[in-house]
């Protein structure tokens, strides 16, 4: 037993026990010695011959020691030195005696009552307890209570009612009776069973008919804990009539009467078909279903509880469908006001009930249109593990309603599944909201495109939240097939994109739209990486590694930072349109022996070199930015194309615009679609860069690019030193400057992917019969040919080529 529940036991007992509990030090041998004394003068006093008993002294002393019971730390003190033995016979004390002497002692009985139950609060001393015979004397106290009278209205006339002294068979005896058996059997199996054998259930439902509403509940608590997961005491408690009782004070105006009264109900019904089909048929449904109403938040709890359980109800043939009865009969709105009230049981509660209901297709709308979807997504992020799981089993059960699913989606519940989904620790829970994610993409991808078209439709809202909720939610689950008509013909992709350049976006908005359309930019094939082996020119001459910067057959020498090197106008004529602009149209370059060469390193000349005279190079990181320059300014898309490849490779955070500014500003629209994907996909890291350090060492332009500053990039410096990166803002200014290209890509791969989707079984026939007749034999291989012929004939067969791939000699067929 908890300390929690240990001193709401203490309360309910100590409930009208005259005066105050002591105030002594538990240690003190004072106190040991005079409770020592008490329990000897109740033992001295109720051993004698009932004539010559001091009745005052008897009570004066169990009163006391009722008093020191209530101290935790004495308890094991008054037990050790014999207060059971002792007590136990005061509640028979004068049994046999006349009836005006047995009533002289109701105040007696009364304080051994308190004293037992107060001690049967510790577990440890139920047993012993038990065993002292005090079942048998505490069962006969209920028995002798009259429930035929209502009590005195001294008030109304005037009268007296016994001066203090309760007559025999009064509320207080059997209240302390009640109370005292539901400590001792509380969570003790053997205790719960031993009343029952001694007859004690009869006279506490009988209880339930008092004219005292305090016997009332303690009657009904007393069965409220003998009935616990106790199956022979709960049908002994129906047989004895108990339902119709525990109905009428359903009823009861008392809050604490018709808080134990639906506890009662609760534990009878729990585990048990039989019984609940019976109080269902005794008429209990409504009397419940108001007290969701009631002022009593205990009262609410247990009653949405019994509503959850009554759900489960398996109807009979022809029996009613419980689940449609209880949302008819006005359950659903109060259960919705409850999932925003401040108790954490009660939003438990209702949320267990309205997830029992939710099972039914007719009940899951009308749920959400009572407002109760938003909040039980509130719910689902709550910190508690059992109300995150009756959220998701709730929601679980309203996403199976079709009509539900736009509403879902239109209050971005699927991000928050999602979200949720990724937090929650108890994999049940996680499970079913997986469960809740994978049922709406099943109905999304229905052939008849009835729930897709009205999410679709829902896009046309004047609210921009509805319409980028959609348009985020439709780019994770919708078809393939039905990309283009969303994003394209529905205009769904500008959505997305003026969700992420919305300056006064909040940081979860922009990385709910970065993943939206990383999501969409993978389903169409865009996120592919920049393809590290590009496609050659057709008209290419490969002179071979040994010419590079070599004399032989030399015809031109260029000047790099003050440094010869040596080409051969025929091997750069043909690599691309610059050098034969710079050699055939009259420039000074054509005639000159020697060109001097002032903004490219020596480093990265060598490498552009290289790959015109091999046809490949390996890009080093650091000279990968300077190389995409030079390859830009001479027109090598070949060799763009690998340095765009290794820039890919090298993104980071932090050199993320650098890089960016480098792809529009030398023509790099592969790598800067690259860039733009990083971006959304490192969304979350980019916006938690703090702005101090985007200032300090995170501006772009003013860090290093791939390791170190390369020559050449000063126009990338300028261009992009006036950007940071760090936070909401800056990262939806950054894709303000990255997404007018983007949305160019993606509408064009959207139109490609839509294409390919329709010709898809066409294409695959065709395939089919290439492969069948396509049967290449050993002599192919043209680029390489090429490149040997070039490298290893001789002058005049190498001449001979040059000119023909320029069209000054005819090619022979």
């Amino acid at each position: 037993m908890t300390s929690q529940t240990t001193r709401g036991h203490k309360r309910k007992l100590a409930d009208n026990n005259s005066g105050p509990s002591p105030s002594r030090e538990p240690s003190s041998s004072v106190v040991e010695a005079e409770v020592k004394s008490l329990i000897q003068t109740v033992r001295d006093l109720s051993s004698r011959p009932v004539e010559k008993i001091d009745r005052a002294a008897l009570r004066k002393a169990a009163h006391a020691l009722a008093d020191y019971c209530k101290t935790d730390e004495l308890v094991e003190l008054i037990v050790q030195n014999g207060a059971v033995d002792a007590v136990v016979p005061l509640l028979t004390i004068a049994d046999k005696a006349e009836p005006t002497v047995h009533q002289s002692f109701t105040e007696v009985r009364k304080e051994a009552c308190f004293i037992l139950g107060l001690l049967a609060v510790k577990p440890e001393y139920q047993h012993q307890i038990a065993t002292a015979q005090a079942l048998p004397g505490l069962v006969k106290l209920l028995q002798a209570h009259n429930i035929s009278s209502p009590p005195a209205r001294t008030a109304s006339f005037g009268g007296a009612s016994g001066g203090g002294n309760e007559r025999s068979g009064s509320g207080g005896v059997a209240r302390r009776a009640a109370d005292a058996i539901t400590n001792l059997a509380h969570e003790n199996l053997e205790i719960k069973n031993m009343v029952r054998q001694d007859g004690g259930i009869a006279p506490l439902v009988r209880l339930l008919s008092s004219w005292d509403l305090k016997v009332q509940r303690a009657g009904a608590g007393a069965l409220r804990t003998l009935a616990f997961k106790n199956d022979d005491n709960k049908r002994q408690i129906v047989d004895c009539g108990a339902l119709p009782l525990l109905i009428q004070m359903l009823r009861s105006e008392d809050p604490g009467v018709h808080y134990e009264a639906v506890g009662v109900i609760g534990n009878l019904v729990h585990s048990s078909q039989d019984i609940k089909q019976r109080v269902l048929e005794e008429g209990a449904l409504q009397p419940v279903i108001n007290l969701l109403g009631s002022s009593c938040s205990e009262s609410q709890r247990e009653a949405a509880l019994l509503l959850g359980q009554f759900a489960t109800q398996t109807p009979n043939d022809d029996g009613p469908d419980y689940k449609s009865r209880i949302v008819q009969r006005g359950a659903v709105p109060p259960l919705i006001r409850m999932l925003s009230a401040p108790d954490t049981a009660l939003k438990e509660m209702a949320a267990f009930a309205l997830g029992r209901l939710a099972q039914n297709s007719h009940n899951q709308a009308g749920i959400v249109q009572g407002g109760g979807l938003p909040l039980l997504l509130e719910l689902l992020e709550s910190k508690h593990i059992n109300l995150q799981h009756n959220a998701a089993f709730a929601l679980y059960g309203i996403s199976d309603n079709e009509d539900n699913i736009p509403c879902i989606i239109q209050v971005g519940g699927l991000q928050r599944l999602h979200d949720c989904g990724e937090r929650l620790t108890v994999q049940a829970s996680k499970d079913c909201v997986n469960k809740t994610i994978a049922r709406i993409k099943q109905k999304l991808e229905r052939d008849d495109k009835r729930v897709l078209n009205h999410v679709i439709y829902t896009m046309r809202s004047s609210d921009r939240s509805v319409q980028q909720a959609v348009a985020v939610s439709l780019a994770q689950l919708a078809p393939t097939g039905e990309l283009k008509n969303i994003y394209v013909d529905k205009a769904g992709l500008d959505v997305l994109l003026e969700l992420l350049t919305d300056r006064g976006a909040t940081a979860k908005t922009l990385q709910d739209g970065a993943a939206a359309l990383l999501e969409l930019a993978k389903k169409v094939n865009a996120t592919s990486p920049v393809e590290a082996q590009p496609q050659q020119p057709t008209k290419s001459v490969y002179l071979g590694e040994e010419y590079v910067n070599s004399k032989t057959l030399a015809d031109i020498c260029f000047l790099v930072e003050g440094r010869p090197f040596y080409a051969h106008r025929i091997a750069l004529l043909a690599s691309s349109e610059a050098f034969r602009a710079m050699f055939n149209q009259g420039f000074r370059e054509s005639e000159a022996s020697s060109i001097d060469i002032p903004n490219i390193s020596y480093e990265t000349f060598t490498a552009m070199m290289r790959y015109i005279y091999v046809g490949s190079v390996e890009v080093e990181q650091e000279l990968a930015l300077p190389l995409l320059q030079a390859s830009d300014q001479y027109l090598l898309e070949g060799l763009k194309r690998l340095c765009e490849a290794a820039l890919a490779q090298s993104l980071s955070v932090e050199n993320l615009v650098d890089v960016w500014q480098a792809s529009e500003a030398y023509s790099a629209p592969q790598l800067a679609k690259r860039c733009v994907l990083f971006a959304l996909e490192h969304c979350t890291e980019i916006i938690a860069l703090d702005s101090a350090a985007a200032g300090g060492g995170a501006v772009a332009g003013s860090g290093s690019v791939c390791g170190s500053t390369p020559t050449g990039s000063s126009l990338v410096s300028q261009a992009s030193a006036s950007m940071q990166i760090g936070g909401a803002a800056a990262f939806a200014e950054l894709m303000i400057r990255m997404v007018p290209a983007l949305r160019s890509s993606l509408l064009e791969d959207l139109a490609k992917a839509a294409q390919q989707q329709q010709a898809q079984p066409q294409n695959n026939q065709q395939q089919q019969q290439n492969q069948q007749q396509n049967n290449p034999g050993p002599g192919g291989g043209g680029a390489g040919a090429g490149a040997g012929a070039g490298a290893g004939g001789g002058a005049a067969v190498f001449m001979q080529q040059v000119l023909q791939n320029h069209g000054i000699l005819p090619h022979h067929h």
